[in-house]
């Protein structure tokens, strides 16, 4: 049977746990013939996709394929490339994107769903690492929020932070709708701890990450600097990457919420090929099923523990991560 990857995507969204396996298998079989990049890995593993019966047996790719190759399942024309972020002289990873508009589409219903409407909301983004550059999925997920909500208040912010406050005491008096601060770690670190600014009534939600301009912390630390500083109850985070095109959302504590069409299935740190649904703890491999045009199945190097409800908690990363890199093909 062939695949339909149109029908695929207009139906990913309406994804259930019912029919969940069904279309991982389905796309599984799809990207182990048509990802150039995946259908190598496979022969490098000697997997045969026919052989695939359970999501424990799917072998996952691992992530830093793409900073070295292009991931791409099927010929279609690329429209746009996104790009991770790094430190000067670092291979960063290249997504490469064939279909904006369900790019689009699966960002903006996955907050939809958790958030409710987007229109409900003033959005402003304090994301000063990522404008820098030209090529964020993150900035460019923040766009098609912005011009979805239609309000004219939502906007981005490089360095200009007592402009940002000033704008957020601006909405907090007209009162109209909620107000959502996005921003990067190391920035919401920076506003709490040079202003202080009242942010009791601000959805305010960070994306992780200090881009090598602060010392890492742990997420709980950091929430609670930003509730100590900023009058905040509780913090929300969003937990996305350039290789995948699903995000996932905490509302509080750092518990994430995977859409439907998502799953993490947790590996062992010392041996990639040991992984089940019933581990509570270990290294992420991720699916996505969003990812139509690239791969799937994402071996993330993001420690992780997992609840019986398929919630998860970031722990980390694991050590000396590029270290295994592509050179799991030679399994």
């Amino acid at each position: 049977m062939s695949f339909e990857r149109v029908l695929f995507k207009q139906n990913l969204t309406q994804t259930t746990a019912q029919d969940f396996e069904a279309k991982v298998f389905a796309l599984f079989a799809y990207q182990a013939e048509h990802c150039a990049v995946y259908k190598a890995y496979l022969e490098a593993l000697r997997t045969l996709p026919a052989h695939v019966q359970t999501l424990e047996q799917i072998p996952f790719l691992p992530i830093e394929c793409f900073k070295h190759h292009a991931v791409l399942a099927g010929k279609a024309e690329v429209e746009k490339i996104f790009r991770s972020s790094g430190t000067t002289g670092q291979t960063t990873s290249a997504h490469y994107l064939t279909d904006l508009s369900f790019y689009t589409h699966i960002c903006l219903t996955g907050f939809e769903q958790v958030y409710g409407s987007v229109k409900d909301y003033h959005i402003l983004a304090l994301l000063p690492s990522y404008l820098e550059r030209g090529d964020s999925s993150l900035v460019y997920m923040a766009e098609a929020m912005m011009r979805k909500s239609q309000s004219e208040e939502a906007g981005f912010y490089l360095h200009n932070t007592t402009e940002l406050i000033a704008k957020i005491t601006h909405l907090r008096q007209k009162g109209d709708r909620k107000i959502l601060l996005l921003g990067v770690t190391y920035a919401l670190l920076d506003l709490a701890e040079q202003f202080a600014p009242d942010l009791s009534d601000v959805i305010v939600m960070e994306t992780g990450g200090m881009k090598g301009r602060r010392k890492e912390i742990i997420r709980e630390e950091l929430h609670d600097i930003l509730r100590t500083q900023c009058g905040l109850q509780h913090i929300h985070a969003e937990y996305g990457m350039t290789e995948l095109r699903s995000q996932a959302y905490s509302l509080r504590d750092g518990i994430f919420t995977l859409p439907a069409w998502c799953k993490i299935l947790l590996r062992d740190v010392n041996d990639p090929r040991e992984y089940g649904q019933a581990r509570q703890s270990g290294v992420i491999n991720f699916i996505d099923l969003a990812n139509v045009d690239s791969c799937a199945f994402i071996a993330t190097q993001d420690l992780a523990s997992q609840t019986a409800k398929g919630q998860f908690k970031i722990l980390g990363r694991t050590d000396n991560s590029d270290i295994r890199g592509c050179n799991l093909m030679v399994y």
